[in-house]
């Protein structure tokens, strides 16, 4: 396979061309005067969830990194020979469950002397406080739920400087991934140092150090006292900065947090989720039930552009013209839409919102797909879907939408496999995709969470606000959560009962309060998960939640404030467009695989990264600011780094 050679500039050097890494050689031979530094991590797993916690991070961010599992009985003895050659260091950085994890002391002195000689840092990922890493005993060991941790002046100034200062830590549940800790204070006139970088206050009122790094020997390990998991926003807020930290600020990978909203069904109407029945019409009514459909207004439309223009935020309107058509001339929502055009970004939706899947019969409840004389099932046609995508696009071209080419959203996604009633595609959706030249197609990531291939398009998962389609007030929105969400005794479905490994049953919410009291910020705190989770992928919600008593704003506004509140101004959300997301998940799938497959390698030497890497693969670097390239800043700043997806194969600085 042909390579080509990637060489960025790291603190003000210059980016060349290069060869691949070196071959091992002696490890005992004396290193060269500036060593070769693999650009990868060692993380040496007890199976806890920090360590856990940390690879996971790595992955999401793209940072090449080799776990060794304690356990294993086939594990590598961690020497000399497997963590350095003649050339320099094999790992840039190591992660261990604790300061000394390992049955054999040998590795650890093995793991000391490597990163004194190397300038390797390591990463205690929960350790119990004590004086052998710079800390008195611990003066607090307990929940740490509901409390907000700080970034320290050296926190805010070094690794943690996209932060704001505050972290507060989940109030879980007890027994719920409870949040627990230890508080210590650093010891007094010891001969090593141990800087604070993340302090809090426990409920008892004592105050200690959650995170510090300890410096002795020539070596630096960052002291971590609190328990986490992946999920939990308190990791996702510093795990970025742990990183910074550990790499000294170089390293493959780079990270954004991402925030993009689809508004479906745009021009349509949506039905009305029935209180007293339970059920949508339209959709799986048995008795009768009726309801008036929800709709956006013009007063609606001016909301929405000026709520956009306070928040500093752009939300995509995913249309159908067939809703604008079917109102007639005069349409006040349509007029309203067209003279707001150009301050919504636009994207395709089909004409009519028709199921382009298998024909549905829905006599049943739930529906499932219909079958011909034959035993067949039946299909919405190749022609009828390539008429749906080309007549809505020229619908928006005609009345000056701004549209980008090769974006689709079919109605519920439709035409790609849902289960259980239809398992696979519909065979007509790739080539109809194909002869309208799709290239992004939108579908749900709570059914399809990975990206794939459907003829010439590639999909774009999209997750689901728990937001309802069919709800235009809060209160229809809470009768609904209820229905979903509560166990039959409360008056619910017993969804949750039956599947408890999915979905959690919770308690009845007050019609009045619980949409504002307990879903946004519960959604808040989901979203912000994902956000901060290094995901391309939009959120998707409906028009009718955009109108009448307008439920998506103030869940919005709790994720922006939110965001906004702990980040700092130099870590922006980056709000991308169905295309550029699906981009996004492109170069991050390309770029796991070349590194799953050992097909991308990098090291640091002489103030210069050397990068190789597949024809076609971009190759994702950060680096601290004052790196350049050419005499030119290199990449894009965010987060208090320079970073980039790079192809640049040679460039010099003077």
């Amino acid at each position: 396979m042909n390579r080509r050679r990637i060489v960025a500039a790291v603190v003000a050097a210059a980016l060349v061309a290069t060869g691949a890494a070196p071959a091992a050689a002696d490890p005992t031979a004396d290193p060269p005067a500036d060593p070769r530094v693999d650009l990868a991590v060692l993380v040496v797993t007890d199976g806890g969830a920090a360590t856990q916690a940390v690879a996971a991070h790595l992955t999401a961010q793209g940072v090449p990194h080799r776990t060794v599992r304690l356990d294993d009985p086939g594990r590598p003895a961690i020497d000399a020979a497997f963590l350095a050659d003649a050339d320099g260091a094999n790992f840039q950085g190591v992660v261990l469950p604790n300061a000394n994890p390992f049955a054999d002391q040998a590795e650890l002195a093995a793991l000391h002397a490597f990163e004194a000689r190397y300038g390797v840092r390591q990463v205690d990922a929960y350790l119990w406080p004590t004086p052998q890493v710079g800390l008195n005993y611990p003066a607090y060991s307990g929940p740490l739920d509901g409390t907000t941790a700080a970034a320290t002046a050296e926190g805010l100034a070094g690794p943690f400087r996209y932060l704001r200062g505050h972290v507060p830590f989940e109030d879980n549940d007890p027994g719920l991934w409870e949040s627990y800790g230890f508080l210590a204070q650093p010891l007094v006139d010891a001969p090593d140092t141990f800087t604070p970088l993340v302090t809090t206050v426990a409920p008892d009122g004592t105050a200690g150090v959650l995170a510090g790094v300890f410096g002795s020997g020539g070596r630096e390990e960052l002291a971590v006292t609190f328990a986490y998991n992946a999920a939990q926003q308190q990791f996702r807020l510093l795990a970025p900065g742990m990183v910074e930290w550990l790499t000294r600020g170089v390293h493959l990978g780079l990270h954004r947090n991402h925030l993009s909203v689809h508004v479906d069904d745009v021009f349509l109407g949506d039905a009305r989720w029935h209180t007293g029945g339970n059920c949508t019409p339209g959709e799986d009514c048995t008795g009768g039930q009726t309801t008036a459909d929800i709709r956006m207004t013009a007063d609606d439309v001016a909301y929405a552009a000026q709520w956009q223009e306070r928040s500093g935020f752009t939300l995509d309107l995913v249309y159908n013209g067939a809703g604008s058509d079917e109102a007639g001339p005069g349409d006040p929502l349509t007029a309203a839409l067209l003279a707001a055009r150009d301050r919504f970004r636009w994207t395709n939706h089909t004409y009519s919102h028709d199921f382009l899947g298998c024909v549905q019969d829905t006599t049943v409840v739930p529906w499932r797909c219909a079958t011909g004389p034959d035993g067949a099932v039946r299909y919405a046609t190749g022609a009828h879907i390539a008429d749906q995508v080309a007549r809505n696009r020229a619908w928006g071209l005609a009345r000056g939408l701004p549209l980008v080419e090769g974006e689709l959203v079919t109605g519920e996604h439709s035409g790609l496999r849902v289960l259980p009633q239809q398992p696979a595609d519909n065979p007509d959706l790739a080539p109809a995709l194909d002869t309208t030249q799709v290239r992004w197609l939108a579908a749900d990531n709570s059914r399809q969470p990975a990206q794939r291939a459907v003829g010439g398009a590639l999909t774009v998962p999209r997750h689901p606000l728990n937001v309802f389609f069919n709800v235009g007030t809060a209160a229809e929105e809470t009768d609904e959560y209820n229905w979903i969400y509560t166990a039959r005794a409360d008056g619910g479905s017993g969804v949750c009962e039956d599947n408890p490994a999915t979905v959690t049953c919770v308690p009845p919410l007050d019609p009045a309060t619980g949409y504002a009291e307990v879903i946004v910020p519960l959604e808040t705190r989901l979203a912000l998960a994902r956000i901060l989770g290094n995901d391309p992928r939009p959120h998707y919600v409906h028009q009718s939640n955009l109108a009448e008593e307008r439920i998506l704003y103030p869940l919005l506004d709790s994720i922006l404030g939110t965001y906004r509140s702990l980040l700092a101004d130099n870590t922006p959300i980056v709000c991308a467009r169905l295309a550029d997301s699906g981009a996004e998940l492109r170069r991050q799938a390309r770029w796991a695989d070349a590194v799953a497959a050992g097909t991308a390698h990098a090291y640091l030497q002489d103030g210069v990264v050397h990068v190789t890497a597949p024809d076609g693969v971009d190759v994702p670097l950060t680096v601290p600011e004052g790196s350049t390239v050419d005499g030119a800043a290199f990449g894009t700043a965010y987060a208090g780094s320079r970073s980039a997806w790079t192809t640049t194969a040679r460039v010099f600085v003077p």
